[in-house]
């Protein structure tokens, strides 16, 4: 009887353990979803931006999501069919998946973390540059087309102040038309709205673009690195609960 009783009890957690794990990856599989959506909004909502950054670290973190996040989906999948199965080589093989995947997404935290860190002086180092020796210049579309939305969309002009394109190659040249800023920095964009720089005409915001630009990417780091420590908190779980389902398996059903 005592043994009738044990063999109850064993049977009673396995069953505990594979709901859990349909649990899992059932919050899993929602968790691949953040993922990928976060990667694919970092990289379409504002993916002009990473014309403007002198490194592709930031636009690797969000690739490297995207991945994570495609892998997150298809490996939930695997765990429940690893579930029903109840095969020890399919368990150890849904195990792998969510190791590689926590490794790849330690991998982003990392990067974004070190980008967080190096993001200011980047910025200020690259971008005045950027604005004024490659705006409106042949073969530059993709560069002024984002300095265009950056001024658009954040309500500023120049990097640091309108000042800044004082010395832009394209306000001194003849192309310019008289303009003292570009038209995209006016509050109303018409066309060779730019010859009036008076306060009234353009954005003139205290840091100018950079400080709008840093709070945004810094934002957008800030999400990814949330939404990372969420699915890796989840995969941990996933792990635990794999290992424990994986030992009271004792024989493969072939």
């Amino acid at each position: 009887m005592g043994s009738a009783y044990k063999d109850d009890q064993e049977d009673w957690m396995t069953v505990c353990l594979k709901y859990l794990l349909f649990v899992f990856n059932f919050l899993f599989w929602m968790g691949g979803g953040a993922v990928l959506g976060v990667g694919i909004w970092t990289l379409i909502d504002k993916g002009d931006y990473l014309n403007l950054l002198a490194s592709s670290t930031f636009a690797v973190s969000a690739y490297i999501l995207i991945l994570a996040g495609g892998l997150v989906m298809v490996t939930g999948f695997l765990g429940c069919c690893a579930v029903i199965r109840e095969q020890r080589t399919c368990l150890s093989t849904y195990f792998s998946c969510l190791l590689l995947i926590f490794l790849i997404e330690l991998v982003a935290g990392v990067l974004a973390y070190v980008y967080y860190q190096k993001l200011s002086e980047e910025l200020k180092q690259h971008l005045t540059q950027t604005m004024t020796e490659n705006y409106a210049q042949p073969g530059k579309d993709p560069i002024t087309q984002a300095v265009d939305r950056l001024q658009q969309d954040f309500k500023c002009c120049g990097s640091n102040n309108s000042f800044d394109w004082r010395q832009s190659v394209y306000i001194r040249s003849p192309e310019a038309g008289s303009r003292l800023v570009p038209d995209s920095c006016c509050k109303t964009m018409t066309p060779s709205c730019g010859q009036r720089d008076h306060p009234s005409n353009i954005y003139r915001v205290e840091g100018g673009c950079i400080t709008k630009l840093e709070r945004f990417l810094a934002d957008h780091l800030l999400i990814i690195g949330a939404v990372g420590i969420g699915v890796a908190c989840l995969q941990i779980c996933g792990m635990v609960f794999t290992c424990c389902l994986h030992r009271r398996i004792r024989l493969d059903p072939y």
